[in-house]
């Protein structure tokens, strides 16, 4: 903060080489370098680098690397089970994101890639019996930290390979020797057979199902349960009447003889709302 007797070094945006990045205290006429028990100085932290405007790294990374220092420091001396199994994408990007970042920054001599190209798995690779099961297994704390940090996101970060990374796999079995060994095989998208699985994956993807629908009580009932108590049917018309919710083009529900049902995504939106407007929403007026 700028308040803070830590004040925050001058630097050249242009020029990472021109950051100090070690914490001092502004005196009157000169800086006076904070140093450790030890004597040593005391030098930025991640969460700190990722705030300054010379950081070299993209959006989606940085946003990668501030998600994974909160949850951190959320499940810190706690067990939180099923963590690892919801955001295992999240923890491969940042796995390439250092590789290739620090291949671009400081060269290729410094690659991974030779050393840990690959990790052993010592557990098939299975589709969870329920996809609800491990977000209902996560610790309250942790799972209030993930609804606000993923509301303040756009699809567009959401969705970047560099703040997730995911993969489609299909276990085979096959005949070539010289495949035999091979942990992945990369098929190119133009070949017969990376035509056939793009053509079969959509039709999968684009298979019609139901999808789950809420009334408008229900959703004000979420935003509750989810620590907004203060959110009514009344600011839910207003909201959804400010966002032309209704329109069928937006794609946020659907009306069914004369009701009007609202999908996950306007959910979505009306949760992006609470988090925006928490001092509105979240606290109970008696407490205030």
């Amino acid at each position: 903060h700028p308040s803070s007797p830590l004040s925050r070094p001058l630097h050249d945006d242009a020029n990472c080489s021109s950051v100090e990045y070690r914490y001092y205290e502004k005196g009157a006429k000169r800086r006076k370098f904070v140093r450790m028990t030890s004597g040593a100085f005391k030098y930025w932290e991640l969460k700190e680098c990722l705030k300054c405007d010379a950081c070299p790294l993209d959006q989606p990374t940085r946003l990668n690397l501030e998600f994974l220092i909160g949850l951190r420091n959320e499940i810190e001396h706690h067990g939180s089970s099923g963590v690892d199994e919801r955001f295992s994408g999240r923890y491969l990007a940042c796995c390439l994101n250092y590789e290739r970042h620090i291949c671009s920054l400081f060269g290729s001599q410094h690659s991974l890639g030779p050393q840990a190209a690959f990790t052993l798995q010592f557990r098939d690779i299975e589709t969870p019996t329920s996809s609800s099961e491990t977000v209902a297994s996560l610790p309250s704390n942790v799972a209030k930290y993930i609804r606000e940090f993923d509301a303040e996101l756009s699809s567009e970060e959401r969705n970047s390979p560099n703040f997730r990374r995911r993969f489609l796999f299909v276990p085979v079995i096959t005949n070539k020797r010289a495949q035999a060994d091979e942990v992945v095989e990369f098929v190119p998208a133009a070949s017969e057979l990376g035509k056939e699985i793009n053509d079969k994956y959509r039709q999968v993807l684009l298979k019609e199902v139901e999808r789950p629908k809420h009334l408008p009580g229900e959703v004000v009932k979420l935003m509750h349960g989810e620590g907004y108590p203060r959110f009514n049917m009344h600011h839910h018309t207003e909201f959804w009447k400010k966002q032309d919710g209704k329109n069928p083009g937006k794609g946020y529900g659907v009306q069914i003889a004369q009701t009007w049902y609202w999908y996950d995504r306007w959910v979505d939106e009306v949760r992006k709302h609470c988090v925006a407007n928490k001092t509105l929403y979240a606290a109970d007026r008696g407490s205030d």
